[in-house]
């Protein structure tokens, strides 16, 4: 396993950072992910990305029990806070004062730690003043419950703007949670930029596209029994199913040679290409069995080739979405109740 430093801090992160959104609490029964998480450990991941609302708390509970009796100093666990929480009062949502002092403490009783490495804003609030959410931010790192301050899926002018009120208030944002995959290139644009620009790195979600880049779901053909495609109860199928186009799927069925020819899986072709960029610190990979892990956890420490990386822009084509406005677009107008 490789480390890189987290935006401009000091800090390190495993560059292969396990995360448990659907699966955990939700998709996988407990034991499985506490298998999933051990085998991350064996791997030797040492970063891990939760947040409050993932299966409504539950999945804070798992990690925090799987990770228990693991020495604190040598993990790295980041969770966030945004979406509605608890029974989904008018409070129980937001970046406003209240909601992150009191959600800082659920999360951290749901983990069983006293802080966590990194506390993240899931998502922008347009409905509480930036300067109440960055005062609030200071306050838990001045506390001592998280040590750093990230985001996830804010804009280059987000980022710019909290950065300016971080930096007065004596902290500094770290990193940015974006989705971000061969297929899916929203944040080269704008957001990466700016990061570089403010000492930002990218942790970045979903680097297998959900699954697509494994060329498992193949043009004109069912989903596979149990996928992430047919997961209506953990909510995988809404995810996925921007990507279940056959023009698209037929593109992602020529990956696999380009990836053989480095002797890697297609899944690990995916994940090592989010590492190729230089502001990404972390692809934040999930599983709902071991060996999952241990299968994308080879990504690390890969380089791919330019004319391999110029091959696979040119097999997936017009496949790919570079819209710098669909980060604004994904984001909640209104707060979530």
């Amino acid at each position: 396993m490789e480390f890189r430093h987290l935006g401009g801090s000091g800090m390190k992160v495993s560059e292969i950072t396990y995360g448990n959104w659907i699966t955990h609490g939700g998709q996988v029964e407990d034991d499985a992910a506490t298998a999933c998480v051990h085998a991350a450990l064996d791997a030797g991941i040492t970063t891990f990305d939760t947040a409050d609302a993932y299966a409504g708390g539950a999945a804070e509970e798992v990690l925090g029990r799987a990770l228990a009796g693991v020495r604190r100093a040598s993990i790295e666990v980041l969770t966030k806070v945004y979406f509605p929480t608890g029974p989904k009062g008018h409070n129980d949502t937001g970046l406003s004062r209240k909601h992150i002092l009191e959600s800082i403490d659920g999360s951290l009783g749901r983990l069983g730690m006293e802080y966590v490495d990194v506390y993240q804003a899931h998502r922008y609030d347009a409905a509480s003043p930036l300067e109440e959410t960055m005062q609030a931010f200071a306050d838990v790192v001045r506390s001592g419950k998280a040590l750093y301050i990230g985001v996830s899926e804010w804009t280059a002018e987000q980022l710019r703007a909290g950065q300016e009120l971080a930096s007065a208030l004596g902290f500094r944002l770290v990193s940015n949670q974006p989705q971000y995959s061969a297929l899916w290139r929203v944040i080269e644009a704008d957001v990466v930029p700016a990061a570089q620009e403010l000492g930002i790195s990218q942790l970045v979600f979903s680097p297998i596209a959900q699954g697509v880049l494994t060329g498992k779901y193949r043009p004109g053909q069912q989903p596979p029994a149990g996928s992430r495609a047919t997961d209506e109860r953990g909510g995988g199928a809404h995810f996925v199913s921007r990507f279940l186009r056959d023009d698209l799927l037929a593109r992602v069925q020529l990956l696999g040679p380009i990836a053989a020819e480095l002797d890697l899986t297609p899944a690990q072709l995916a994940v090592a290409w989010v590492l190729q960029n230089p502001n990404v610190s972390a692809a934040i990979i999930g599983a709902s069995r071991p060996e999952q892990v241990a299968e994308n956890v080879q990504a690390s420490g890969v380089v791919i080739p330019l004319p391999l990386l110029e091959r696979i822009d040119e097999v997936l084509g017009d496949a790919v979405e570079r819209d710098p406005a669909r980060t604004a677009q994904n984001a909640p107008k209104t707060r979530l109740a």
